[in-house]
């Protein structure tokens, strides 16, 4: 058997639940390994584990009952230690890190927001905002269309200024919802979305950040958001992965 990692609490930590069933088929228990000022939540897991959808969800479940409590820094799915001892080994050595993390992440939560563009409303919002495409477009359906190079050059026009728009888009939905957070993870470019951003908000400002996401979707309705959240706090577990709000 191996052992599972789902996170690491101070050692004060309040006692889980008992009989909180963990990752894997079947599912053992969550424990607790304390270690000093610091304790792993953990369960034996098979050694050729292949963590499917149900241990994501037992996952979330462990570390969202663990941090319901106090500040738990989260562990990324799958995180695996040969034994007990691996992880004590762990803890000891890292301490003072594993400390200084939990006590910037201490009453903070994760909050994802993902952007898209609706094609129809931003392409009639760009055509809307610019005489230039629009009278492009209406000279070529005069001419029923027009010709392929008329297509073409317009085509590559439209398609310049929505990606213009994309940029643009992205820093003002950035710059509404960072005001009421403390820190910024942003994905790399290349993700499939317009931008897929992750706030670090303490729980106390929950209300507000949420606020400024239905205020961001009236006012913008051409964009769709899509917001995952309240997380334990993955892109902030280490230090030096995200910039400061603001």
């Amino acid at each position: 058997m191996s052992t599972y990692i789902y996170g690491i609490v101070a050692g004060p930590h309040p006692d889980l639940p008992e009989r909180m069933d963990g990752v894997g088929a079947p599912p053992l228990p969550v424990r607790i390994l304390r270690c000093g000022e610091l304790a792993a939540l953990v369960s034996d897991v098979p050694a050729d584990l292949r963590p499917g959808r149900r241990d994501l969800e037992a996952h979330h479940g462990v570390l969202s009952e663990a941090g319901a409590p106090g500040a738990v820094l989260p562990m990324r799915f799958g995180s695996l230690a040969p034994d007990d001892e691996a992880v004590l080994a762990i803890l000891a050595q890292r301490a003072d890190h594993y400390a200084e993390r939990l006590r910037a992440l201490d009453s903070r939560v994760e909050y994802n927001v993902k952007v898209s563009h609706n094609e129809r409303a931003v392409l009639h919002q760009v055509l809307g905002e610019n005489p230039e495409l629009r009278a492009m477009v209406e000279a070529n359906q005069l001419l029923r269309g027009g010709s392929y190079e008329q297509k073409l050059d317009l085509g590559e026009k439209v398609a310049a200024t929505v990606r213009a728009r994309e940029a643009s888009d992205a820093d003002h939905v950035r710059r509404a919802l960072e005001a009421t957070t403390e820190a910024v993870h942003a994905e790399p470019a290349g993700s499939g979305w317009l931008t897929d951003l992750s706030f670090l908000v303490h729980r106390d400002a929950a209300g507000g950040f949420l606020c400024a996401v239905d205020e961001l979707r009236v006012d913008q309705p051409h964009l769709d958001l899509r917001v995952r959240g309240p997380l334990p706090p993955y892109s902030f577990a280490e230090p030096g992965t995200a910039e400061p709000a603001g």
